[in-house]
């Protein structure tokens, strides 16, 4: 439990007593206990709408806009009580009206409709302040495999009025239920985010399930990555960066297979990248994990790594990796990497698309965002609009420059890219600034 609120809570069984049985010291308990009750639900419980076009329905929480969208109750509708919103097609959900307090975050429940096929939706706000009609993307997008309800949290932290949209972005004629719609108000004692490698967010939204082989949820202690299955290679890599994490430990060049995907998946092998031309390279650096042999050991498995040319890995990529390096002791860094594309040029010439048969592909972009704030707690409710964040996309060929900073680039161009969502866990605010921003600050 996060430590202000088992103090809170202990000082609440302290005060119990003295407020029983006075009606006037109540009032004053609930108003001292305003940030523990501030949860807006939207349970989609009363209203009715049985036809998919576009209409307004009155909700226990305001009036809702359902377009390509119903309130479902049949047993193929899967929800918690009696109904549910269901979408089609490219469906969504609007509320018509605005939160007055604000949102620090938003939950939804969501699984497929009776057995159909998965589909993905996406979170929007928009904030009254904005005197406009521009909705914001919220968090990553999300994909939807399971017919059992899942919850999706988000990090919205938006102070002022506020109002929300879901859409629903692929799929097509397979449906979508979703229920239980609850906004948590800004400003409501919030769970401290701090030393997580998914802290800033789930770049693609991957999941832990084997129905998303492509996009698949593999945490370490070490770092999280989003595995792809098809490509034999993350999709990114994410991990928490500070002094603990160094120490006097060898590199253990242990480079194997990872047991821990799903049973039947094929394992990437030491010797799959053999005279290929390309470099076994590591998304999360050996030497980011130079504590202790198990953390170490962890970075050489082939689920951290990706075909690099090697003079990207071996020159430009090293030394970025170093200077990051270069930001502890006195601040901590947090790191997403990845690559996209198909198609590089490594040490035996000529475009390479795929390696081991065909069962690794070979992209043609290596990316990677770092976020650099100093040593502290609660890390992000203390990154701002001035934090620094550097971007860099490289080519994935042999003959690129060996000066990282010639490729720094935007994480909004990155984003573009990859189709991502990678500094989600951020305040809509924060994001829109620091993701359009090209890094200029020193290179070494």
């Amino acid at each position: 439990m996060n430590k202000k609120l088992l103090r809170y809570s202990t000082y609440l069984l302290l005060l119990l007593p003295c407020f029983a049985f006075h009606s006037a010291s109540l009032d004053s308990l609930s108003v001292w206990l305003a940030p523990f009750a501030a949860d807006t639900q939207e349970a989609f419980e009363t209203g009715t709408k049985t036809t998919y076009p576009t209409d307004s329905v009155t909700l226990s929480s305001g009036i809702w806009v359902l377009d390509n969208a119903v309130l479902g109750n049949t047993a193929d509708d899967h929800k918690n009580g009696n109904q549910a919103v269901r979408l089609q097609q490219n469906g969504k959900l609007t509320m018509n009206f605005f939160l007055p307090a604000g949102a620090g975050t938003v939950t939804v429940q969501h699984a497929v409709y009776g057995t159909d096929a998965s589909s993905s939706w996406e979170l929007y706000a928009q904030p009254q302040a904005c005197n406009c009609t521009k909705w914001t993307k919220v968090g990553a997008t999300v994909l939807t495999t399971s017919a059992t309800l899942q919850a999706a949290a988000f990090t919205v932290n938006i102070s002022g009025p506020v109002k929300f949209e879901i859409r629903k972005v692929s799929g097509g004629t397979a449906r979508l239920n979703l229920d239980d719609f609850t906004v948590t108000e800004y400003g409501a004692i919030q769970p401290s985010i701090d030393n997580d490698n998914l802290a800033l967010g789930n770049p693609s939204g991957a999941i832990a399930d084997v129905s998303s082989p492509n996009n698949y949820l593999l945490p370490k202690p070490q770092f999280t990555i989003g595995y792809n299955r098809s490509q034999g290679k993350p999709n990114w890599v994410s991990w928490h960066l500070d002094i603990t994490d160094r120490g006097p430990v060898d590199r253990q060049d242990d480079f194997r297979n990872d047991t821990a995907l799903p049973a039947g998946w094929y394992q990437v092998q030491s010797t799959s990248y053999s005279g290929s031309g390309f470099d076994r390279g590591h998304n999360c650096p050996s030497a980011d994990r130079t504590s202790t042999a198990e953390n170490n050991s962890a970075t050489f498995l082939m689920t951290n790594m990706m075909p690099q040319a090697p003079n990207n890995n071996q020159q430009a990529w090293a030394s970025l990796e170093n200077y990051t390096r270069t930001f502890l002791p006195v601040n901590e860094v947090y790191v997403i990497c990845g690559s996209y594309g198909v198609g590089g040029t490594g040490s035996n010439g000529g475009v390479t698309t795929t390696i081991d048969q065909g069962r690794i592909t070979v992209p043609a972009r290596c990316w990677k965002v770092i976020v650099v704030l100093p040593v502290g707690n609660n890390d992000v409710s203390r990154i701002s609009a001035n934090t620094r964040v550097i971007a860099i996309d490289t080519p994935n060929q042999q003959g690129i420059s060996t000066d990282w900073g010639t490729f720094r680039t935007s994480v909004d161009a990155i984003e573009a890219a990859t189709g991502y969502d990678i500094l989600s866990n951020l305040p809509v605010a924060v994001q829109d600034v620091l993701e359009a921003r090209v890094d200029n600050g020193p290179t070494q």
